[in-house]
This record gives C-alpha cells, structure tokens and sequence, in this order.
C-alpha cells in the first residue's frame, strides 16, 4: 500500500524564477485536492498543474485554449472549486504575453479573465469561459472566486479586480455567456446555508463597503452594512482577502482583522480587529481554509506593497470561535493552503505582487509548496514579533494598532519606545465580546507593558500618535 508521505514525494517542492512577464511574482495558487488529484495554477507562468496522486502522474496545461503562447498570469486569489470530479479554476491570464522591454510594462491588450474545468476521470481540461476588453491598459474584471450553487446548478462568479465587467456573475458549469446578477464589485464570497455573501466595494480604493447576501431559491438580493469593531475604536481601510464560513455564520478576513456574522439569522456582523499596523499588512491574495470544523486564515506582510517595510513575518492563524490562535509563521506571504489526510498543504512566496512600474519579463520571487503535519493546529503558537511605527500618517487624532491573538503564549509583551508622556489603553476582547480595557501612563523613552495577565486578543490605543515612537509586540 502506497503511504500518502511518498505519494506526497511526487510534488515538486519549490519554483524558481522563469518567464512570465507581470508584475514582481505570483504564486501557487488554487490548491484544490479532489478526488486524489491535485490541483494548483503556478503564477505568472500561467501553468495549471494536475497531480494525480494515486497513479503518480501529471498533466501541465498552459492555458492554450484561451490564446497563444507564450502565456503568463493564471490566478492570483485562488479562484476555484470542485465538485462531482470535476474542478473548476479561474482567474486570468495574457494569451500570448507582451511584454514592452523599452517601457517595462505590460501591454493588457491581450489579457482575459476565464474559466476552465478539469474532469478528474477524464484527465480532461475544457475552457468554460472568457472575457477580454483588450485594451493596453485596462482589463475585464478577474474572476476572484468561483462558487458552486448546487440548488441552480451554475457557478457563481466574483469579480472586482479590473476596469469594466465588474461584480457578481453566474456561469452554467457546461459553459457559454457569463450573466451579471449584481453589478457592485465583488472580490471574494462564501455559501452559508442556502445563501450566498459576497463582499462589495472597490478593495484597493477605499476597501470592503458592505456585504451582499443572494438567496439561492428565490434569487433575491439583500444588503448588509459594515458595524463597528468589538473593541469599540474603528474600523479603518479595511482590504478584502478571503472569505470562509464556519458555525453558520461569514467570516470574512480584511486588512486590519476580519468580520464575521450572519444577518440571515439575526446577527448582525462585528468587527474583530486583528495584526492592524500602519501597513497594508493584511489576508490579501491568500485563501481562508475550513479545516478540522473551524477556519485557517493567513495574513501577509508583503501582498502587494513592494516598496513597504515588513513589520512582522506572514502568520497563520486558527479561528474556532471564542478562539483565535497563531498557528505559524512564515516568510513574505502565504498564497494557497489546502488540507489532506493527516496534512495540510502550504504555498509560500519571497516576493510581493507588485505594480505598473515594477514589470518584469518573468517572476521575481521563489514559490515553494510546503507539507505540514496537521496536528501543528494544536500545538503551542511559535515565537512571533512585531515591529512597527507609532505614527499613521493615513490617520487622524490616536493611535490604533494591534489585535495580537496571545492565547496559547507564556510570554507576552508591549514595547514602547516615546518620544513624548502619552497615555495607553489596552483592549482585551475575543470574536464575541469586549472583555475589558486598562490604562497606562506611558512615559518619554522605554516602557515594557507585561501583556500575560490578558487573555485571548489585545488591542491598543495611544491617546496621541508619536511621530518617532516605535513600539514592538514580543511573543514567545
């Protein structure tokens, strides 16, 4: 009998810099195991990888049915699902790439969003979709997410990122013509119960504006606005990254922490700050995973902030509501997760996303794919450490920051380095409810705040911002 940790060794463990002209580096992205078969798109070569595991070979597929070669792009926010043997990947992709060296840009003339299915039994890949406004520097809309509406029998996709044929749409999973069911921007989504949430609003503007419910029966469209955070101070920029849904309820990860409610049943939804930083620090680019009943989440140090300064590694983290723990710590981000019998499967990258004046004509970063044990969900949390400016340019009045999951440490500290007498106060709060708050006078130079008297999240709020203070979370 074949083991899973030799047929595991089939996979190839780490991808170097090839050609695929983009923006700084993709990813693995889309890890989808089913059925024996695993899948992942490899960005920005724009190559679909199908592993099968039990008959120990792979198919590569170029994404040749959308253009000619060469090929870059793929998917970079996991956009797949699987169902009755059949996988369904989206995302984009340039067929064929052009790349304009005297400029170093990329023409978007040639740039389509798709959707293709891969038939397990089959060994098959058919192109379902595609959408392209060919323009040199604008693009069609993205598909972000695919989801399967089994009551309909169609997929449900999200789409934001791009100029024109933005929102939500639906897809006969035989293929044909996309049809717009809400034309609010849409990144990611989520199925609870017989609903379907996606998030709305423009995400590298002004970020997550409210949620959008659509019933699956009756086809109706509810609104749910945005509420304050559990802890009582605001919710600021809040980027959406992924979303997952747990114990009947949405979670959905942002810039800053995450939401999670479910209206349909009478809870409105909260605000649950987590890891906010004057940084784009946040879940972007990155899937949220259902994993052993609750939900593994991943925030990213350098998503797409090239230029940004990495105020602490890349975590996972594990939501099982009133609990939020650290699970791991990682390099620059974290693009792809999936689990399998007694493992889970992690994707890894050196190199952010990056933007029109950083094209290259092939990926910048390492991509590598990691197998873990699944039981590192119930072990202690790793040492972790924050480092991170006392000033929010973006903000006004005080300082907010923080959201630090310290269940499971033994140490915890705040480190604060003043340039001036402020005052402090901590919050301390899990997914469900403010627990309490406690003030410090914080004096000019060094204080050390002894955080291992709290318990499950802390925040902070500086009465004034410290233009030059620094501060530093210390866990171990």
């Amino acid at each position: 009998m074949i083991r899973m940790d030799d047929r595991l060794n089939l996979l190839e463990g780490r991808f170097t810099q090839r050609y695929g002209p983009e923006w700084g580096s993709g990813g693995i992205f889309g890890l989808k195991y089913h059925r024996g078969v695993l899948y992942f798109t490899l960005a920005f070569e724009g190559e679909a990888h199908f592993i099968n595991l039990a008959e120990e070979r792979e198919r590569t597929y170029g994404f040749n049915l959308v253009g000619p070669a060469p090929t870059s792009g793929g998917d970079t926010y996991n956009a797949v699902a699987a169902v009755d043997g059949r996988v369904y990947f989206g995302g984009w992709v340039h067929a064929p790439a052009v790349y304009l060296p005297r400029d170093r840009r990329i023409s978007f003339v040639n740039k389509y969003s798709h959707v293709h299915v891969y038939d397990v039994e089959e060994d098959e890949v058919r192109l379902l979709w595609k959408d392209s406004i060919h323009h040199e520097t604008e693009w069609a809309g993205e598909v972000s997410e695919i989801l399967y509406d089994p009551y309909n029998d169609r997929l449900l996709l999200a789409r934001e990122d791009g100029h024109e044929h933005l929102g939500v749409y639906s897809l006969d999973v035989e293929g044909g013509k996309a049809e717009s069911l809400l034309d609010r921007p849409s990144l990611k989504g989520t199925m609870v119960h017989d609903l379907a949430f996606f998030g709305v609003g423009k995400n590298f503007v002004g970020g997550l504006e409210a949620f959008a419910s659509l019933d699956l029966i009756t086809g109706r469209w509810d609104h749910h606005e945005l509420r304050e955070s559990v802890d009582g101070m605001p919710v600021r920029f809040p980027q959406l990254g992924s979303m997952a849904s747990a114990y009947n309820r949405v979670m959905a990860f942002v810039r800053g922490g995450m939401f999670i409610g479910n209206p349909a049943f009478g809870e409105e939804f909260r605000f649950v700050r987590l890891f906010d930083f004057p940084s784009l620090y946040g879940p972007l680019r990155a899937n949220a995973l259902n994993v052993g009943g609750g939900v593994l989440a991943a925030f990213n140090t350098l998503h797409d902030d090239p230029r940004g300064k990495a105020v602490g590694p890349s975590v996972l983290i594990y939501v099982v509501p009133p609990l939020i723990k650290v699970v791991g710590v990682f390099g620059a981000r974290i693009t792809s997760m999936e689990s399998m019998p007694g493992r889970l499967l992690v994707a890894a990258n050196t190199t952010p996303n990056a933007g029109a004046a950083e094209a290259t004509p092939f990926d910048t970063g390492v991509r590598d794919l990691m197998v873990l044990d699944e039981g590192v969900l119930q072990d202690s949390p790793p040492t972790l450490r924050f480092s991170f400016p006392l000033h929010d340019a973006s903000s006004k009045g005080s300082m907010i920051f923080g959201g630090i999951p310290i269940s499971g440490y033994r140490r915890a500290r705040l480190l604060l380095s003043l340039k001036k007498d402020n005052e402090l106060t901590v919050h301390e709060y899990d997914t469900n409810t403010l627990i309490g708050t406690e003030t410090y006078e914080v004096k000019e130079g060094r204080n050390v705040i002894d955080l291992d008297s709290f318990s499950g999240i802390v925040s902070f709020r500086l009465e004034e911002q410290d233009n030059g203070g620094w501060g530093v979370v210390d866990l171990s």
